[in-house]
């Protein structure tokens, strides 16, 4: 299924913060702990800017909106949150 890429990217993260490599994530996470997160909240921030704008002008929504989740799910794995807590919080807000 489709869905099962998002776990793939997720693990693809993992491993680029635990075996660093000379990519794009690993070198946002391979600095100490206080410029590592403010470089990744930064990016963050500047995605979900381009999705505002994107949305308002009504153009690359999609491709805009893939980059903030791939920048959050970067930020999840830093901060060492388990995929899994991510399907359990949206199956709970489900289920509601």
């Amino acid at each position: 299924m489709k869905d099962t890429v998002i776990r793939e990217v997720y693990r693809v993260l993992e491993d680029r913060r635990d075996n660093r490599i000379d990519s794009y994530t690993s070198n946002l996470m391979k600095d100490d702990k206080k410029r590592a997160e403010d470089k990744i909240l930064e990016k963050v921030g500047e995605e979900a800017a381009e999705v505002i704008i994107a949305s308002k002008n009504d153009e690359n929504l999609v491709y805009e909106s893939v980059d903030l989740i791939f920048h959050t799910l970067l930020l999840l794995v830093y901060k060492g949150v388990d995929i899994d807590e991510i399907f359990d919080e949206f199956t709970r807000r489900h289920n509601k």
